[in-house]
């Protein structure tokens, strides 16, 4: 048998240490967290993605007592700029989560759903989005969706 080593590398710094415009963007996935729908989980999660003009859109966890009904907040964000601007591919996307103690120490990261719909987007635009996971005591920076998802499954694995 023959083996495939599938490595990554991911990017860890402060919050300060990033750019002007990523560091706005984490700032709105902070602020999003306040428009989380979350009575069951007690888990708040904020994303806000920057689009290629320069256009940033937010999302929010949401939340359902018929469970499969919520949505999580990368998507909410996702789908939001997809319907109000299906031109413009997503650039940078950043998440933040807090519980009851505050924002979460460590990054967290996005669920398999949202991992396949962001790799849809970049196969959708053919181009990578940049991903700023946020931790009070650190970030995560993943230069493309395929870091997190390397063995992914879009359109063309159908054909």
């Amino acid at each position: 048998m023959k083996h495939i080593d599938l490595s990554i590398t991911i990017g860890y710094c402060q919050p300060q240490e990033l750019s002007s415009e990523e560091q706005e963007l984490i700032e709105k996935a902070k602020e999003a967290t306040r428009n989380s729908y979350s009575p069951y989980s007690k888990f708040a999660v904020g994303a806000a993605l920057r689009l290629k003009d320069g256009t940033i859109v937010i999302g929010a966890n949401q939340e359902n007592a018929a469970f499969p009904s919520g949505l999580c907040a990368e998507r909410t964000a996702i789908f939001a700029a997809q319907a109000q601007h299906p031109e413009q591919p997503i650039t940078t996307l950043a998440i933040a989560a807090r519980n009851a103690s505050g924002f979460m120490p460590q990054p967290i990261v996005p669920c398999g759903s949202c991992r396949q719909v962001m790799t849809e987007i970049e196969d959708r635009y053919k181009q990578p989005v940049r991903i700023l996971l946020y931790g009070t005591e650190g970030v995560y920076v993943v230069k493309s969706v395929k870091d997190i998802l390397p063995l992914s499954f879009i359109g063309d694995s159908m054909k």
